[in-house]
């Protein structure tokens, strides 16, 4: 799971690398414009995402034969989510109008997130196909859907960023063409996987084809919602930390990009064990093995714990050599190079956090851990970044907000990982 997130995190990485070498304000545009597009995406695919617990709780309880049907009524809700989903890329402008933002990175970002809208059907499909895998503990048709997914973009950008393809260089539009041809491929390999793969034929999911059904669709959106919500919150935090620090120039936008990239490149660790947590708590609390399912989330919270640690420390040690691998500028880097400390520091907190949520999907618990990640992320990560930002006798500026995010993380991982511990103690009882 954690190679599969990676390689999947490469795309990313390969067109911050591409438009950093690229200019300054291509690297802005896909700052902003990526930020709102991986708000919209994840947010959307956490709501799919509810098709995990669900599968999980099916196969533990010995009731397979109802996987199929949970798998279908998950596609039709991916269909159904990306109508709002392409409006909100292509009418962008309630969100741009939250902070002043350069003319010319504002144009080139509403022009990558069009390009970024036709793919958006094929990504949620594939994100629903993602949740179900990662469900039944098969994350290797992942593995091999992403490492082909991230080779073939790293072709296609290349080749259209540069203009190596023999005709413009595109920019950051270059890498939006990429992204949407690759996630239309993804959803391909996907479909033949499902349609073929010896492993699912004893499920056969798109066998016997169901249509809309109210109550499937009902369950899935009152475990997904909340979880949609909480990834919503979670992620558009860092979006409009972008849009805030926009106002701050290009080159301050640029350095917060680089170190938001290695920051979500590092949550893929705690993540991919997240979801191998709510996996086996989900399919242990199926099977009312109550004792195993403690036991799975308290492995996930040792092993991201210490591990996440490890990587903090690593990203503190390699901080001058990453930086200078994404960006020739030498203001961007020293940009990047004073906020990436905070992100060091908050492996730990974000581990423990994300492994605690998760742990709680798969006793479909997603309510209340919503409310603390809005309450920690919107609340002290925007609100007082906003203050640490840009009020007082002496404004932090882009580091306020990271400071801000810290002091967020820490909050919310007591207080999940507190929830966590009296649910354990309620399924004792």
């Amino acid at each position: 799971m954690l190679i599969a997130q990676l390689t999947s995190m490469g795309m990313m990485v390969i067109d911050t690398a591409l438009l950093g070498h690229y200019g300054t304000e291509d690297l802005a545009a896909v700052a902003v414009g990526g930020g709102i597009y991986i708000s919209v995406l994840f947010a959307f695919a956490g709501i799919l995402q509810a098709v995990a617990p669900c599968v999980a709780h099916l196969r533990g309880a010995g009731r397979g034969n109802e996987i199929a049907g949970a798998l279908q009524q998950a596609f039709w809700l991916a269909l159904l989510l990306t109508v709002p989903g392409i409006l909100i890329l292509l009418h962008p402008e309630p969100l741009f109008a939250l902070s002043r933002i350069d003319p010319g990175v504002e144009e080139k970002a509403r022009a990558y997130l069009s390009l970024l809208a036709v793919g958006l059907p094929a990504a949620l499909i594939y994100r629903t196909f993602h949740a179900f895998c990662n469900a039944l503990g098969k994350p290797r048709p992942l593995l091999v859907i992403s490492i082909a997914s991230t080779l073939l973009h790293a072709l296609l950008a290349s080749l259209l960023v540069t203009g190596r393809w023999g005709g413009e260089a595109l920019g950051v539009l270059g890498c939006g063409i990429s992204n949407s041809v690759v996630g239309w491929f993804s959803m391909l390999a996907a479909a033949g996987y499902l349609m073929f793969a010896k492993a699912l034929q004893r499920y056969q999911p798109l066998a016997n084809w169901q249509a809309p059904r109210r109550r499937p669709l009902v369950e899935l959106l009152r475990l997904g919602v909340p979880m949609g919500f909480s990834n919503f919150v979670e992620i558009s935090s860092f979006t409009l930390m972008a849009l805030f620090i926009a106002q701050l120039g290009a080159t301050v936008v640029a350095g917060h990009r680089i170190v938001a990239n290695l920051a979500a490149l590092c949550y893929m660790l705690p993540l991919a064990l997240a979801i191998a947590t709510l996996a086996q708590v989900g399919y242990n609390a199926g099977a009312r093995d109550w004792p195993r399912a403690q036991a799975s989330a308290t492995a996930g919270l040792l092993l991201a714990g210490v591990l996440s640690t490890l990587l903090g420390g690593l990203l503190w040690l390699l901080a001058v050599p990453l930086t200078a691998a994404y960006s020739d500028d030498p203001a961007v880097r020293s940009v990047a190079l004073g906020l990436l400390g905070y992100v060091a520091f908050y492996q730990l907190f974000d581990a423990v956090q994300t492994i605690a949520a998760h742990a709680l999907r798969g006793y479909r618990i997603t309510f209340i851990p919503m409310l603390v990640h809005v309450v920690c992320f919107w609340g002290v990560g925007l609100g007082g970044g906003w203050v640490l930002a840009f009020t007082g006798s002496r404004p932090l500026g882009a580091a306020g907000f990271w400071l801000a995010s810290l002091l967020g993380l820490v909050l919310a991982s007591i207080l999940l990982s507190t929830l966590l511990r009296r649910a354990l103690q309620w399924v004792e009882e």
